[in-house]
């Protein structure tokens, strides 16, 4: 069988007992962390954990040679490890659906994922809209996506979860910083002009979501444009109409700049 169990959010300590007792019981274990990260972690200290060695797989080994693990999985059981939720990242989705295809027993263990770690802002999670990733700009390549997504949750009332970009190449990790995004997103108002961003526009920050202490900040964006988040992994919240509620939780629960 072919059982995709997720890791959690930020280090060994995330992986669920369910995890644990499949990824000791394996014929052969695999993990990728291209997708996401556990930043408050190592492959070693995770192997230590699960007492297993952990096949490191890259996005080619995943996305183009997937099938291979599909048909090792009609004679083993494999696990196949990911950094929050398996089922959140459309490459999981698409393996899973294979292996179904061709005659394999799937197993999913959910995790806790950057989807439901955005509550301990005290938004409401029913209140969200669509999310939207922001990417590292390149040479003609500049994505208006996240505009589009941030005006049209904005128009509905809902708030807007940006997932930040990371870069993964020959062991060299580049993690998107809030303030990068910030800066971006204030770039697509000049291209876009539509008015819905700008240095007054207030935004949540957060950082290290998962661990035992995540940075919540709560401020606009002229004010957030240079503050020190601390270290990865950040993503940025584009709220939208506030309960009476949530703007209560987001004075209380986070730094208010």
């Amino acid at each position: 069988m072919l059982i995709l169990a997720g890791l959690g959010l930020y280090d060994e300590n995330d992986i669920t007992l369910k995890a644990l007792k499949f990824a000791r019981e394996a014929d052969v274990v695999y993990a990728e962390f291209y997708t996401a990260v556990l930043t408050g972690t190592t492959i070693e200290r995770i192997e230590e954990v699960i007492g297993r060695r952990i096949n490191l797989l890259g996005r080619k080994d995943v996305e183009y040679e997937g099938y291979k693990i599909i048909e090792e999985a009609k004679t083993k059981n494999v696990v196949f490890l990911t950094a929050g939720d398996p089922m959140v990242a459309t490459t999981h989705v698409d393996l899973a659906v294979e292996a179904k295809k061709k005659g394999v027993d799937v197993k999913i263990i959910n995790a806790p994922s950057i989807y439901s770690a955005v509550g301990i802002t005290g938004l409401q999670l029913y209140k969200f809209g669509k999310t939207t990733s922001i990417v590292f700009p390149e040479e003609n390549y500049f994505p208006e996506t996240p505009y589009n997504v941030i005006k049209e949750n904005l128009e509905r009332g809902l708030h807007t979860l940006c997932l930040l970009d990371i870069k993964i190449e020959d062991d060299k990790k580049r993690f998107m910083t809030a303030n990068e995004a910030l800066e971006i997103l204030l770039k697509l108002e000049e291209r876009k002009g539509f008015g819905i961003i700008s240095e007054d526009t207030w935004v949540v920050v957060v950082a290290r979501a998962g661990s035992l202490n995540p940075k919540l900040v709560y401020g606009q964006i002229g004010n957030l444009i240079n503050y020190d988040f601390g270290k990865p992994l950040h993503c940025v919240i584009v709220p939208g109409k506030l309960h009476f509620m949530e703007e209560e939780a987001l004075n209380v629960l986070c730094e208010k700049i």
